[in-house]
């Protein structure tokens, strides 16, 4: 199982396309076998970074929030987003590990993220990629437990 957490100064950012960073861990067997940070590369292109995920074999994803856009590619590419976790990304881990993490309905609003970190590499800042965030797509107290492994 492989989890990708959108990561800011070691804690859950609230705006996962825009975070600085995201730690990437690795559980199997209900341990952590690996577990590094990555740099935000930017999305330049829309379904950039799920397709990123997708490819490098991430099984869930956890944000403070996520925008509609993000939750459909998520959805199109069979990775689970969780949203509405906040604290550090330690503590995430582990509740995910324990499988104690619950989820909410998110924590960004639509447009906050507009001058916090990471932008798209064409400077676009059109309305379309801030629209309201879809919570009965959200999930919320989800067994990890009894997801498959990759």
């Amino acid at each position: 199982m492989k989890i990708a957490i959108s990561t800011d100064n070691g804690n859950v950012s609230e705006h996962f396309g825009r975070c600085p960073q995201f730690t990437i861990a690795e559980i199997d067997d209900g341990k952590v076998i690996k577990k590094e940070v990555i740099e935000n590369q930017g999305h330049d292109s829309a379904g950039s970074l799920p397709k990123f995920f997708q490819d490098i074999g991430v099984n869930v994803v956890i944000a403070g929030g996520a925008g509609s856009r993000a939750q459909e590619f998520f959805k199109q590419f069979n990775i689970e987003l969780i949203v509405g976790v906040s604290g550090s990304v330690d503590e995430t881990i582990e509740k995910f590990r324990e499988g104690k993490l619950e989820g909410s309905a998110g924590t960004c609003t639509p447009g906050a993220g507009r001058g916090y970190g990471i932008y798209k590499e064409d400077g676009h800042e059109g309305e379309e990629d801030y629209k309201g965030h879809d919570e009965s797509s959200q999930r919320q107290n989800v067994d990890h437990t009894s997801l498959p492994d990759s």
